[in-house]
């Protein structure tokens, strides 16, 4: 096993109906904001941190989202698709990952949501460097609920002093958002069926009470892009933060 993750897992392939009407004639990772689509945002935080391979999942508007990315086929990272529109709906996160297991190799890899912003250039680059393949089943990127734009939740997450995460259950609110960015270990999925399920079952039903799942605290604002809302807010912040956010 490598000591860092090459490869990437982009998922791109949800209806996007809370951002509707911006949904309408295209994927939700190719709004735009400050003139740049979402995935291209995370596309290129992941160049940075020297990620290899991006493998992204497709469904809704699938063509519009693969003519896109060909157009990126001469920067980094290179891009492999794995299309879900042959599926009756999307996977979610767990079941797209296991679909696109054949592409991602059997080491370590990041699991990302294409709908979040953050303005901290070496994140990707932490989560990378703190990731203990031999006592972490995943590692999430977290950021604080006070640093969180158009996330319109109470919070996921407890961590304490030893970085270990505990779920919000039925507390009223929790200090910590999972910030879209994961590592973790392919072969922990290698055994299970394709079919829709959302990662955050394994997170709780399984890494938690094994105390396998740890968090890394995110420096700086996390933008969640989820509705148009959200997207104006993004827009206005990251212009006006525009150095920090778009490398020079």
């Amino acid at each position: 096993m490598t000591n860092r993750p090459t490869t990437a897992m982009v998922f791109a392939a949800g209806l996007g109906t809370r951002m509707r009407p911006l949904t309408n004639d295209r994927p939700k990772a190719l709004v735009e904001v400050a003139g740049r689509t979402l995935i291209d945002h995370l596309l290129d935080r992941l160049a940075e941190a020297g990620v290899e391979i991006a493998v992204v999942n497709t469904f809704h508007f699938a063509e519009k989202l693969v003519a896109h990315l060909e157009g990126r086929k001469d920067r980094k990272p290179k891009i492999i698709f794995s299309r879900e529109d042959v599926f009756a709906e999307p996977l979610e996160t767990e079941g797209g990952l296991v679909n696109a297991l054949p592409l991602l190799g059997d080491e370590m890899i990041l699991t990302c949501n294409a709908d979040a912003i953050w303005l901290e250039d070496n994140a990707i680059k932490r989560l990378i460097a703190a990731f203990d393949p031999k006592k972490m089943d995943g590692l999430l990127l977290l950021a604080d609920m006070d640093k969180a734009m158009g996330f319109d939740g109470a919070g996921d997450f407890f961590m304490d002093n030893e970085s270990h995460l505990a779920h919000r259950g039925d507390a009223a609110s929790a200090p910590f958002a999972y910030a879209g960015i994961q590592i973790t270990k392919a072969s922990l999925f290698a055994s299970r069926p394709i079919m829709k399920r959302s990662l955050a079952k394994i997170w709780f039903e399984e890494w938690i009470p094994n105390k396998k799942l740890f968090g890394l605290r995110l420096d700086g604002a996390w933008l969640h892009v989820g509705d148009p809302k959200s997207r104006d807010e993004a827009e206005i912040f990251v212009k006006s933060h525009e150095e920090a956010v778009i490398p020079a």
